[in-house]
Protein backbone atom coordinates (compact mmCIF):
# COMPACT_ATOMS: atom_id res chain seq x y z
CA UNK A 1 0.00 0.00 0.00
CA UNK A 2 1.42 2.93 -0.98
CA UNK A 3 2.43 6.18 1.40
CA UNK A 4 -0.73 8.46 2.62
CA UNK A 5 -0.28 11.62 0.98
CA UNK A 6 -0.79 14.85 2.99
CA UNK A 7 -4.02 15.76 1.01
CA UNK A 8 -5.62 12.19 2.69
CA UNK A 9 -4.35 12.88 5.75
CA UNK A 10 -6.15 16.21 5.74
CA UNK A 11 -9.24 14.73 4.00
CA UNK A 12 -9.44 12.10 6.94
CA UNK A 13 -9.32 14.82 9.27
CA UNK A 14 -11.41 16.92 7.87
CA UNK A 15 -13.93 15.30 6.13
CA UNK A 16 -15.57 18.10 4.36
CA UNK A 17 -12.72 19.50 2.94
CA UNK A 18 -12.77 18.03 -0.35
CA UNK A 19 -16.56 19.32 -0.73
CA UNK A 20 -15.18 23.01 0.42
CA UNK A 21 -12.34 22.79 -2.07
CA UNK A 22 -14.79 21.48 -4.97
CA UNK A 23 -17.18 24.69 -3.86
CA UNK A 24 -14.65 27.57 -3.02
CA UNK A 25 -13.37 27.04 -7.15
CA UNK A 26 -16.78 27.22 -8.50
CA UNK A 27 -17.87 29.21 -5.98
CA UNK A 28 -14.80 31.98 -7.98
CA UNK A 29 -15.18 31.03 -11.12
CA UNK A 30 -19.04 32.03 -11.20
CA UNK A 31 -17.98 35.37 -9.65
CA UNK A 32 -15.85 35.85 -12.88
CA UNK A 33 -12.25 35.29 -10.77
CA UNK A 34 -9.37 34.80 -13.15
CA UNK A 35 -8.68 31.36 -12.68
CA UNK A 36 -7.11 30.44 -16.07
CA UNK A 37 -3.46 31.71 -15.42
CA UNK A 38 -1.77 28.12 -14.98
CA UNK A 39 -3.25 27.07 -18.46
CA UNK A 40 -2.44 30.24 -20.25
CA UNK A 41 1.50 29.15 -19.83
CA UNK A 42 1.01 25.79 -20.11
CA UNK A 43 -0.84 26.15 -23.72
CA UNK A 44 2.00 28.65 -24.65
CA UNK A 45 4.71 25.94 -24.54
CA UNK A 46 2.36 23.06 -25.68
CA UNK A 47 1.96 22.50 -29.63
CA UNK A 48 -1.73 22.62 -30.59
CA UNK A 49 -3.65 19.38 -30.12
CA UNK A 50 -1.40 18.72 -27.83
CA UNK A 51 -1.80 15.78 -25.51
CA UNK A 52 -1.49 17.18 -22.08
CA UNK A 53 -1.57 15.15 -18.53
CA UNK A 54 -3.01 17.19 -15.50
CA UNK A 55 -1.00 15.30 -12.35
CA UNK A 56 -3.01 15.83 -9.23
CA UNK A 57 -5.77 17.59 -11.31
CA UNK A 58 -8.03 18.14 -8.50
CA UNK A 59 -11.42 18.80 -9.67
CA UNK A 60 -10.60 19.49 -13.40
CA UNK A 61 -10.07 23.81 -13.16
CA UNK A 62 -6.63 23.71 -14.94
CA UNK A 63 -6.90 20.80 -17.62
CA UNK A 64 -10.87 21.56 -18.83
CA UNK A 65 -9.73 25.16 -19.50
CA UNK A 66 -7.02 23.51 -21.69
CA UNK A 67 -9.06 20.90 -23.43
CA UNK A 68 -11.34 23.97 -24.48
CA UNK A 69 -8.42 25.18 -26.26
CA UNK A 70 -8.40 22.03 -28.10
CA UNK A 71 -5.73 20.04 -26.29
CA UNK A 72 -6.44 16.02 -25.57
CA UNK A 73 -6.18 16.41 -21.56
CA UNK A 74 -6.08 13.28 -19.29
CA UNK A 75 -6.37 14.06 -15.45
CA UNK A 76 -5.34 12.16 -12.65
CA UNK A 77 -6.34 12.74 -9.29
CA UNK A 78 -6.23 10.63 -5.84
CA UNK A 79 -9.39 12.14 -4.42
CA UNK A 80 -12.29 10.14 -5.59
CA UNK A 81 -14.52 13.06 -5.20
CA UNK A 82 -12.56 15.56 -6.50
CA UNK A 83 -12.73 13.18 -9.91
CA UNK A 84 -16.77 13.41 -9.46
CA UNK A 85 -16.60 16.71 -9.46
CA UNK A 86 -14.45 17.16 -12.29
CA UNK A 87 -16.50 14.76 -14.65
CA UNK A 88 -19.70 16.92 -12.86
CA UNK A 89 -18.43 19.87 -14.20
CA UNK A 90 -15.91 19.28 -17.05
CA UNK A 91 -17.35 16.42 -19.27
CA UNK A 92 -14.85 15.55 -22.37
CA UNK A 93 -11.43 15.11 -20.68
CA UNK A 94 -10.63 12.03 -19.24
CA UNK A 95 -10.70 12.08 -15.49
CA UNK A 96 -9.03 8.95 -13.60
CA UNK A 97 -8.62 8.20 -10.07
CA UNK A 98 -5.11 7.38 -9.19
CA UNK A 99 -1.85 7.77 -6.97
CA UNK A 100 0.63 9.70 -8.46
CA UNK A 101 3.30 7.65 -6.94
CA UNK A 102 2.11 4.58 -8.93
CA UNK A 103 1.12 6.65 -11.77
CA UNK A 104 0.92 3.73 -14.84
CA UNK A 105 -1.16 4.83 -17.18
CA UNK A 106 -0.30 2.27 -19.85
CA UNK A 107 -1.25 -0.39 -17.36
CA UNK A 108 -4.73 1.40 -17.13
CA UNK A 109 -5.15 1.48 -21.24
CA UNK A 110 -3.42 4.73 -21.87
CA UNK A 111 -0.65 3.71 -23.85
CA UNK A 112 0.05 7.43 -25.36
CA UNK A 113 2.58 9.47 -23.55
CA UNK A 114 2.29 13.49 -23.25
CA UNK A 115 3.66 16.48 -25.07
CA UNK A 116 3.25 18.35 -21.90
CA UNK A 117 2.77 16.97 -17.90
CA UNK A 118 2.45 19.90 -15.34
CA UNK A 119 1.18 19.61 -11.59
CA UNK A 120 -0.17 23.02 -10.49
CA UNK A 121 -2.62 23.96 -7.61
CA UNK A 122 0.31 23.48 -4.56
CA UNK A 123 0.36 19.28 -5.81
CA UNK A 124 4.08 18.24 -4.86
CA UNK A 125 3.45 19.44 -1.19
CA UNK A 126 -0.04 17.53 -1.01
CA UNK A 127 2.43 14.33 -1.76
CA UNK A 128 3.36 12.17 1.06
CA UNK A 129 7.33 13.51 1.45
CA UNK A 130 8.30 9.50 0.75
CA UNK A 131 7.06 9.78 -2.73
CA UNK A 132 7.84 12.85 -4.27
CA UNK A 133 11.05 12.15 -5.84
CA UNK A 134 9.06 8.44 -7.15
CA UNK A 135 6.12 10.87 -8.70
CA UNK A 136 8.90 13.24 -10.15
CA UNK A 137 10.36 9.95 -12.20
CA UNK A 138 6.96 8.81 -12.73
CA UNK A 139 5.63 11.95 -14.40
CA UNK A 140 8.92 11.99 -16.33
CA UNK A 141 8.17 8.73 -17.63
CA UNK A 142 4.74 9.79 -19.40
CA UNK A 143 6.62 12.52 -21.07
CA UNK A 144 7.15 12.04 -25.21
CA UNK A 145 10.62 13.18 -26.56
CA UNK A 146 11.43 16.00 -25.73
CA UNK A 147 8.12 16.86 -23.67
CA UNK A 148 8.25 19.23 -20.72
CA UNK A 149 6.92 19.01 -17.56
CA UNK A 150 5.62 22.02 -15.37
CA UNK A 151 5.73 22.07 -11.39
CA UNK A 152 4.29 24.85 -9.54
CA UNK A 153 3.66 25.10 -5.73
CA UNK A 154 4.47 27.41 -2.49
CA UNK A 155 6.65 28.44 -0.10
CA UNK A 156 6.17 27.04 3.72
CA UNK A 157 4.49 23.80 2.96
CA UNK A 158 7.20 21.41 4.53
CA UNK A 159 8.83 20.81 1.04
CA UNK A 160 11.53 23.24 0.87
CA UNK A 161 12.35 24.06 -2.60
CA UNK A 162 16.26 22.96 -2.72
CA UNK A 163 14.83 19.56 -1.61
CA UNK A 164 12.24 19.86 -4.54
CA UNK A 165 15.74 21.10 -6.80
CA UNK A 166 17.44 18.00 -5.31
CA UNK A 167 14.08 15.38 -5.93
CA UNK A 168 14.21 16.64 -9.67
CA UNK A 169 18.18 15.63 -10.18
CA UNK A 170 17.47 11.96 -8.57
CA UNK A 171 14.98 11.59 -10.50
CA UNK A 172 16.36 11.61 -13.97
CA UNK A 173 15.10 15.27 -14.44
CA UNK A 174 16.73 18.67 -15.68
CA UNK A 175 15.40 21.80 -14.42
CA UNK A 176 15.76 23.98 -16.98
CA UNK A 177 13.82 27.02 -16.01
CA UNK A 178 12.69 28.60 -12.68
CA UNK A 179 10.09 31.32 -12.28
CA UNK A 180 8.22 32.71 -9.14
CA UNK A 181 4.80 33.06 -10.68
CA UNK A 182 2.38 31.62 -14.12
CA UNK A 183 2.91 35.03 -15.73
CA UNK A 184 6.79 34.65 -16.22
CA UNK A 185 8.08 36.67 -13.46
CA UNK A 186 11.55 35.40 -12.66
CA UNK A 187 12.64 33.56 -9.46
CA UNK A 188 14.43 35.29 -6.62
CA UNK A 189 15.88 34.44 -3.18
CA UNK A 190 13.03 36.20 -1.83
CA UNK A 191 10.17 34.19 -4.13
CA UNK A 192 7.76 32.39 -2.23
CA UNK A 193 6.21 30.52 -5.23
CA UNK A 194 8.17 28.34 -7.67
CA UNK A 195 7.09 27.37 -11.41
CA UNK A 196 9.24 25.01 -12.42
CA UNK A 197 9.78 23.71 -16.34
CA UNK A 198 11.42 20.54 -16.55
CA UNK A 199 12.61 18.40 -19.13
CA UNK A 200 13.83 14.38 -19.31
CA UNK A 201 17.53 13.89 -18.82
CA UNK A 202 18.56 12.00 -22.48
CA UNK A 203 20.59 8.93 -21.53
Amino acid sequence: MAEKSNWQKLVEEKPEHSSWYIERFRTMAADGADLAGEARLIDAMAPRGARILDAGCGSGRVGSLLATLGHDVVGVDGDPALIAAAGKDHPGPTWLVGDLSELDLPARGIPEGFDVVFAAGNVMPFLAPGTRREVLARLGRHVLGEGRIIVGFGAGRDYEFEDFRSDVVEAGLSLDVELSTWDLRPFTAESDFIVAVLSVVAV
